[in-house]
């Protein structure tokens, strides 16, 4: 299998992580994440395609938002708080409240 790129941490750029975390999908992966615990990817969004959360995965991990490791032939996802809180700080504490009244 090939290896899973992630960015640097020097090559996370704004604009790409707002734009990943601007599709309701990703939204609620990384509102999944935010307790800092690591996951198995089939525990999140389990009645969604395998097919569709494969793309949200890696919109997530090639911006920077998340990152995936391979445990045999399962993917584990984390989100990467310290290093997003260090590059832009409070913004994912406003990004991943969720606003009273959307529910």
């Amino acid at each position: 299998m090939a290896a899973l790129h992630h960015p640097d941490i020097d090559d996370i750029e704004l604009v790409y992580v707002l734009a990943a975390l601007g599709h309701p999908a990703r939204l609620q992966i990384a509102r999944a994440l935010a307790d800092g615990v690591e996951r198995y990817c089939g525990e999140i969004m389990p009645d969604v395609p395998k097919s569709s959360m494969t793309h949200h995965w890696r919109a997530l991990r090639e911006s920077g938002v998340i990152r995936q490791r391979r445990a045999g032939r399962k993917l584990y996802l984390t989100l990467r708080r310290d290093e997003l809180d260090a590059l832009f700080p409070g913004l994912l504490d406003i990004v991943l409240t969720e606003p009273v009244g959307t529910r």
